[in-house]
């Protein structure tokens, strides 16, 4: 790998804040390791490494701020030599604490520990409890005992979000965040309506069908197993949108790159006001029970600050669903660089006529956001017929 710099978690991203590091100089990382906490306008992110390899140095300190692209790391694969670089440039401002001034060593009170280790390098010590600098810190503060705490980082690690709920997000002023976050998504979707011709188009569907086949296949089964309208029908709309090709993709440079897997990503609400988008990857190959795995946990971390920059980064459409008891209509702002966003309104009951008569049924409406750089009505109108097919016939998820 070599130099591990600061991702751009999207297209609005100019810089971010270094929370915490998760690993130490000497820690071998595999693909997909989550090795750093980074703080954007949209909370706090973990970024993964994309190759194997070992740290051989951290260049940045926790607090600074980084513009994108900047040194963080050398993180070598076997046989790689340490890359010539230049010096690191310089931070948006000096590295400030997260909080309150971190002690040097843990008070008098604190468990002791050997002094002679590094802090970066405590949590590798044979027989110690693994974890961060900045969890050690924080828990020292707080008087917490790391042993008493359950580890959600590498190798079971404790990192910050084990010691304070809802981590890099609870420390500092949370209204100042959420202001921060609000001038982001303002500024994001004011792009998008700027530079991305937007259209709109709008469907009714019966959904009765899909209930009837989840109250069947709910029946006897506990909560905690049953599957959720909302996950069917994130499904449906991923194989819908496969047949769609020129709804799935990214437009950059001018130009539009379909993409090879539908991943959508889901607008969260975030409770104390704000949203994200983190997205699920390769939805059409996942079966309803996975995706039942996968959206409440992708939702709770999301709210708690521990999504993953692969997650921010791979989305290739954006679904926004109001739940089961909201608005009848949802019409969204594309996320750049995606060029569609599908809305789906909340159930109504609403008279509905089947074969010559008039029936109470449950129905839904979908609209559909498009890039008419990329697509047009045509396009737009199949994807609504494709969604309108699956939902009337569930029996072929």
């Amino acid at each position: 790998m070599g130099l591990f710099v600061m991702p751009s978690l999207g297209s609005d991203m100019e810089s971010g804040t270094l929370v915490e590091w998760l690993v130490a100089p000497g820690d071998t990382v595999a693909r997909g390791d989550a090795v750093a906490v980074v703080e954007t306008q949209k909370g706090a992110i973990e970024i993964e490494c994309f190759e194997a390899g070992t740290v051989q140095e951290l260049k940045a300190q926790p607090g600074t701020v980084l513009p994108v692209g900047a040194p963080m790391a050398v993180i070598l694969a076997a046989g790689d030599a340490a890359p010539e670089t230049d010096a690191l440039p310089e931070p948006e401002q000096e590295p400030q604490p997260l909080s309150k001034p971190e002690p040097a060593a843990e008070p008098a009170a604190a468990p002791a520990r050997d002094t002679t280790v590094p802090a970066a390098a405590a949590g590798a010590v044979a027989g110690a409890i693994k974890a961060s600098p900045a969890a050690r810190a924080r828990a020292a503060e707080l008087g917490l005992d790391l042993g008493t705490l359950a580890g959600s980082g590498p190798g079971g690690a404790v990192v910050l979000a084990d010691v304070v709920p809802g981590g890099a997000r609870d420390i500092g002023e949370p209204a100042s965040r959420l202001d921060e976050m609000r001038k982001a998504i303002s500024a994001a979707m004011t792009h998008s309506k700027r530079t991305i011709p937007h259209f709109y188009l709008s469907q009714t569907m019966d959904v009765q069908a899909t209930l009837d086949m989840l109250a069947v296949r709910n029946a006897g089964v506990p909560p905690a197993e049953r599957v959720l309208l909302g996950a069917v029908l994130l499904r449906m709309a991923a194989l819908a949108v496969q047949k769609t090709g020129t709804l799935n993709g990214h437009f950059t440079d001018g130009v539009f790159r379909p993409a090879e897997q539908v991943n959508p990503s889901l607008a969260v609400a975030l409770r104390g006001g704000g949203l994200v988008a983190p997205a699920l990857a390769d939805v059409p190959a996942m079966t309803l029970d996975e995706m039942m795995f996968a959206m409440p946990d992708m939702v709770s971390r999301a709210r708690a600050g521990r999504l993953r920059s692969s997650e921010m980064t791979r989305g290739t459409i954006t679904v926004s669903s109001l739940g089961e008891t909201s608005g009848e209509v949802m019409a969204g702002v594309i996320f750049p660089p995606q060029v569609a966003l599908i809305g789906i309104g909340a159930p109504q009951m609403r008279p509905w006529v089947i074969a010559g008569g008039v029936v109470p049924r449950t129905v839904i409406t979908v609209t559909l956001a498009a890039d008419h750089r990329v697509s047009g009505g045509r396009e737009a109108a199949r994807f609504l017929s494709q969604f309108e097919v699956l939902v009337s016939q569930p029996e072929v998820l």
